[in-house]
């Protein structure tokens, strides 16, 4: 009762089980992805991680919103980032020692507006 099959790679493997789908009229994948449509956005970048916090400390109890840790970015766009917040917010807000700062607890429209940038938005704190 020795009953071996045949691994030679003989008739029996042979066999292509997606054989008949050539015939199909489906359109054959290509090796290499589709170039960018002109004026379409480009992809998010990683822009690193930045730390988004809730003050009220030294303020007279009022909260604000606090981004901080950004790498690799000058004035001039954390200016333009608080510009879009404060649009966004319908709040006041500033660029105080590297740091954006947002009047009220703005957390989730500061982490989305971030996100939209590139940045990895962290809740950080209280």
């Amino acid at each position: 009762m020795d009953q071996r099959l045949s691994t030679s790679g003989g008739e029996e493997l042979a066999h292509n089980p997606f054989g008949s789908l050539q015939s199909a009229g489906l359109p054959q994948a290509s090796p290499h992805p589709a170039p960018m449509k002109p004026g379409a956005p480009p992809a998010p970048r990683n822009r690193g991680r930045v730390d988004i916090t809730r003050e009220k400390g030294g303020r007279g109890g009022k909260t604000v919103t606090v981004v901080d840790g950004f790498t690799g970015i000058g004035l001039p766009e954390k200016e333009q980032l608080v510009k879009r917040m404060r649009a966004a917010c319908g709040c006041g807000g500033t660029v105080k020692e590297g740091r954006i700062e947002i009047q009220g607890d703005q957390r989730e429209t500061v982490a989305r507006i971030l996100g939209e940038a590139g940045f990895r938005a962290v809740f950080a704190g209280g």
